[in-house]
């Protein structure tokens, strides 16, 4: 039986440090996984898949070759990837890195993937290919009229601007005949949480994340993010239903189809972006066992990783 890495040594637990997009965990990530002897483990949904680098803020080479990092292009485009292949693959590199006597550094946005990690994903349904085909051809309209009949409750959860999402709790009502809202509970609660050496989930004040997310945007248009998004067309990203969920990339195609000048592509960017670091906090707000770490504007990614290096050290 494989050893779970929760229940390694202590000081070799996983160390857990997530937030919104922008919020400044990568940089906080790169200093404490450096201070404690760590490799990181991304858990990011985006960043997974090989080409889409300056859309997704990828670490650049220099920071992999300074720290390593796990989960970074692992998947092509032409590959699917959802939370069962991130639990499996992450619990694997956890593995190997305590393996090797460090610490599993995991950082990033996905709150799906973490809750995945923490909480298992029990006996919820396999895809059906026939029936998701079907779904994906039916307008988000009517299946959001379908949950709203025949699941309240997670009409009312959902995010119903994110079409896989809501396929998906489609999909489980007409396989299983139940609400996803009930059965989602069920799954989540089978067997006992696992227990990491620390969870932070880093936070900052509204206009300062707005700040920081229009900056980022600014950088990753300067950087080139419409010439990859060009690039990656010809290599299928416009066909992965899963990465042209990410945002940026779907505006930039609309905008190299002639539907939005540069500009205005570029404030939807950051309108969407905001848009999702509210939905990611929303969702960090529901977990359990974590530890807030509130930022202020002046404070950098550095002083992000000495508060949290304090608090391992001084939990009190």
């Amino acid at each position: 039986m494989e050893r779970d890495p929760f229940q390694a040594a202590p000081e070799l637990r996983p160390i857990l440090i997530a937030g919104a997009t922008a919020v400044g965990k990568s940089g906080a990530a790169m200093i404490v996984a450096e201070a404690l002897g760590g490799e990181i483990i991304s858990v990011d949904s985006m960043q997974v898949y090989q080409g889409m680098d300056i859309g997704t803020a990828k670490p650049a080479a220099a920071e992999r070759a300074r720290i390593p990092h796990h989960l970074l292009d692992v998947a092509g485009l032409d590959e699917a990837f959802d939370a069962a292949v991130f639990v499996r693959q992450a619990l694997e590199a956890m593995r190997g890195v305590q393996a090797r006597g460090h610490v599993p550094v995991l950082c990033g946005g996905t709150g799906l993937y973490f809750q995945a990690l923490l909480g298992g994903l029990g006996n919820s349904p396999e895809p059906d290919p026939a029936l998701r085909t079907e779904l994906e051809q039916t307008p988000l309209a009517a299946l959001l009229d379908e949950l709203a009949r025949m699941d309240p409750p997670t009409w009312e959860k959902i995010d119903r601007n994110n079409p896989r999402r809501v396929i998906r709790a489609v999909e489980v009502l007409r396989l299983t005949g139940k609400p996803f809202s009930a059965q989602r509970a069920d799954w989540e609660s089978k067997g006992g949480e696992p227990v990491a050496r620390h969870f932070f989930i880093l936070a900052r004040e509204s206009a300062d994340m707005h700040q920081r997310i229009n900056l980022r945007v600014d950088e990753m248009f300067a950087a080139g993010l419409v010439a990859e998004t060009a690039g990656l067309l010809g290599r299928g990203l416009g066909s992965n239903r899963t990465a042209m969920q990410a945002i940026g990339y779907r505006q930039v195609i609309e905008h190299l189809r002639g539907e939005r000048d540069l500009a205005g592509t570029i404030e939807l960017v950051k309108i969407r972006t905001r848009q999702y670091a509210k939905r990611q906090l929303t969702w960090f707000k529901r977990q359990r066992n974590c530890d807030w770490v509130r930022l202020a504007p002046e404070q950098s990614g550095g002083d992000a990783a000495s508060l949290l290096l304090k608090r391992m050290s001084d939990p009190a």
